[in-house]
């Protein structure tokens, strides 16, 4: 869903056009906007294929929700994940505080369709999240239902925005080719490690919206390497939400119930 510098069209002044100029005499560095999909297709797609190569996930995590007055609330779930070919199935599960436990959000992405249902236990019923209701937040948070879906290469156009071979980092501009909560994302991937560093959401005005930065990054088997604390700030109401792992098991088969209407709904 989430962590991505910013080019846009302007009138440039000759005092503008010299700083230019000097950016690109810069050693190992483009700072021009390229028209490379291919490229730029190539390294996202690699990020997601590392990022699926992990079969069977199970994971513990902290959520904290700050607001714009520095108000704090904490909450604790579990994660259960499954990727294969093209499925990948997610059931996200609050353990506390009391108000939210129990509360789960089943996501099963199969051949490009996507279905999410949340179960609300003070109601005792399962809904599913409608194509409109993709943009809200996800219990209160900064991620929506949408960050925490598939991201699927399909759903974009891809062009590079720069490169660095210093650092290996490619920033990368993702179009939305279908509605969703942001016009366009810039994604700041390290090309050696394929992780993503930050990602930075725009409207269609090309104002930021959110961004999502991502630290403590480990290799969790090899070549591939995850975050273990996600930032998403939401810049227009100057709040943020942290989601950081304190367990994570790999790879240790987890039952095909796990990921059903039924096991979602069961009593905690």
């Amino acid at each position: 869903m989430s962590a991505f510098s910013v080019i846009s069209i302007m009138k440039t002044t000759p005092y503008l056009l010299i700083l230019l100029a000097v950016a690109l005499m810069l050693p190992q560095t483009t700072y021009a906007q390229s028209t490379n999909d291919e490229e730029a297709r190539e390294i996202y797609e690699e990020l997601d294929r590392r990022q699926r190569a992990v079969v069977y996930e199970t994971a513990t995590l902290n959520m904290r929700i700050v607001d714009n007055r520095g108000r704090t609330r904490e909450r604790d779930l579990d994660i259960w994940s499954f990727n294969s070919d093209d499925t990948q199935k997610t059931l996200v599960r609050f353990n506390a505080p009391a108000d939210v436990r129990g509360t789960g959000l089943l996501t099963i992405s199969e051949s490009g369709e996507e279905v999410q249902r949340l179960f609300l236990p003070a109601l005792n019923r399962i809904q599913t999240i409608s194509s409109s209701q993709r943009s809200d937040r996800f219990m209160g948070s900064d991620f929506t239902y949408e960050d925490m879906g598939d991201q699927n290469p399909d759903d974009f156009d891809f062009t590079v925005i720069s490169k660095d071979s210093e650092s290996n980092i490619m920033v990368v501009k993702g179009v939305r080719t279908a509605p969703a909560s942001y016009a366009y994302a810039h994604f700041e991937i390290n090309t050696e490690r394929y992780v993503l560093m930050k990602a930075t959401y725009f409207d269609d005005s090309d104002t930021e919206i959110r961004e999502l930065t991502t630290e403590n990054i480990v290799e969790i088997t090899t070549d591939v390497w995850r975050a273990n604390k996600l930032t998403m700030r939401d810049i227009k109401a100057n709040r943020y939400t942290v989601l950081e792992w304190k367990s994570r098991s790999i790879d240790e088969p987890i039952a095909d119930v796990i990921f059903t209407e039924r096991n979602l709904q069961r009593p905690r």
